[in-house]
């Protein structure tokens, strides 16, 4: 008997899956070191104004030695204020870094296992199932089933739960019809969100002018518009004419677009939205990886004939037979369903392939087999798969070119 050999392990397919990995916690450094210089410059700027205008003021004699030495600890306690945002901003580096060396380390396990039957690639699996389950956890907003589960298995390090868990608590309060929480991490992030031209900032804006319509405040209104809105003319000035035009509809209105303006679906394209820029903004996938890996892995599986009207007992009540594809599973059918197959350039056959009448390929000595067991008369062929009987005078050999 042949000895089978073991399929060697290409790493390089695998990262495809797993950038998200080490792209979040890049991202993140980026972050924390812009916030970090953007604290510095500011405080730097303030202090070295104040330090002037304490300088020439004490030199000129406009102000008493007490008042100098109020002004000289004022500063003090603002650069100590800002030491102790750096020893924040130092430990979240820290954090991210250990969290970083986690992830490498993972991954180049993947560079010492030699082939598919190894069974450290079975270990190194579902360690990546467990990951890619404490993420479908937390994007479907399950978060303290996904830490417990990150803690049971020891890969707190390898998900990002404070994250995506910050990011669920955004999209709830959104849903919930509040905008102050969303605006206070548009706050945070503006500087990273500025480039991108994103409208999230303005569309919750929008949205507090439409509350404010809603219930009757056309003067706060009109001062929130002022003040919020009309800035942004340039980027969203059609948006700006309708936010206008509502102030002359009250919100049973049924005249378009206002009446979906004062749509609670607007509260859904909110929270949308935002999930969407949080998504951008630290590169991660917009869909599960658990869907993106099982969207793979069912279409590398499937074949034309996972759906059609012979297939397997377990999906097609129509037919007699069964089948150990997994596809044509109960469980897994309709999953795959929608999913197009992929293209195969190598295929296995019989030795002495045969075609029947109906176009169906079986080896000829494992059908004359199954046909006696059958207990067909000599000379018959009984389909395995619709059940067909055929004269053993009608099949044909098949020649593979």
């Amino acid at each position: 008997m042949a000895e089978v050999t073991p399929t060697k392990l290409n790493p390089e397919s695998h990262l495809l899956l797993d950038q998200p990995l080490l792209r979040l916690p890049a991202e993140l450094s980026r972050k924390n070191f812009k916030l970090a210089a953007l604290h510095i410059e500011h405080d730097r700027k303030a202090l070295l104004a104040a330090l002037k205008t304490t300088a020439n003021d004490s030199l000129s004699g406009r102000t008493s030695t007490s008042e100098s030495l109020d002004s000289l600890d004022a500063m003090i306690n603002r650069m100590r204020n800002l030491k102790r945002k750096m020893d924040g901003f130092h430990e979240e580096e820290r954090t991210i870094h250990r969290q970083t060396r986690a992830r490498l380390e993972h991954l180049h396990h993947l560079y010492r296992i030699p082939s598919l039957a190894d069974v450290k690639y079975d270990d190194w699996s579902r360690l990546r199932l467990n990951r890619l389950l404490v993420d479908y956890l937390l994007r479907s907003g399950y978060g303290e089933s996904a830490a417990a589960l990150a803690k049971e298995k020891g890969i707190e390090d390898l998900v990002d739960l404070d994250i995506f868990v910050q990011c669920h608590k955004v999209e709830e309060s959104l849903r919930g019809k509040s905008t102050q929480e969303c605006l206070t991490w548009c706050s945070e992030h503006r500087e990273l969100t500025r480039k991108t031209h994103n409208t999230l900032e303005f569309e919750l804006r929008l949205q507090q002018y439409i509350e404010l319509r809603r219930r009757g405040q056309l003067a706060e209104a009109r001062q929130h518009a002022h003040k919020y809105i009309t800035p942004d003319s340039e980027t969203n000035n059609p948006e700006i004419h309708r936010a206008a035009g509502l102030l002359a509809y009250p919100p049973e209105t049924k005249v378009e677009p206002y009446k979906t303006m004062y749509s609670n679906s607007r509260w859904d394209f909110l929270s949308n939205l935002f999930v969407k820029t949080h998504h951008e903004l630290f590169s991660l996938p917009s869909r599960p990886l658990m869907h993106i890996a099982l969207s793979a892995g069912l279409s590398a599986l499937k074949t034309p004939s996972c759906h059609s009207m012979y297939a397997s007992s377990s999906s097609n009540a129509s037919s007699t037979t069964t089948t150990v594809c997994p596809i044509c599973s109960t469980e897994l059918n309709e999953l795959a369903r929608n999913l197009r197959h992929v293209q195969h350039n190598k295929s296995s056959v019989e030795h002495d392939p045969i075609v029947l009448p109906n176009g169906r390929v079986y080896g000829r000595e494992r059908l004359l087999e199954m046909s006696s067991k059958a207990g067909l008369e000599e000379g018959k062929v009984k389909d395995p798969t619709t059940s067909e009987v055929f004269d053993a005078s009608q099949i044909r050999k098949v020649y593979i070119s």
